[in-house]
């Protein structure tokens, strides 16, 4: 992750949130004294925050991790009419 300090940050903000939102990466601001930050696009954090409350019930937690396993193995959970498994 880029990081950049506060007084670069400040003096570059648009231009910062600019390229956070075209490149979809966040950005690393740090600071001399204390902990820093990072800035992300708007459309990053509504999927962070979807991902969490997806994740936040342990029954549905664990459904989705079985459908990346079985995706990773390389079943997509259809079959080859694209109709989806039981």
């Amino acid at each position: 992750m880029r990081a950049v300090s506060y007084s670069e940050a400040r003096e570059n903000l648009k231009a910062m949130i600019d390229r956070v939102v075209a490149d979809r990466a966040p950005l690393a601001i740090t600071r001399q004294r204390g902990e820093g930050a990072v800035l992300i696009s708007e459309s990053e954090w509504e999927s962070i925050e979807e991902t969490l409350h997806l994740l936040s019930s342990p029954k549905n937690a664990e459904r989705l991790l079985e459908a990346v396993r079985g995706f990773e193995a390389g079943d997509a959970g259809v079959d080859e009419r694209g109709v989806p498994l039981p």
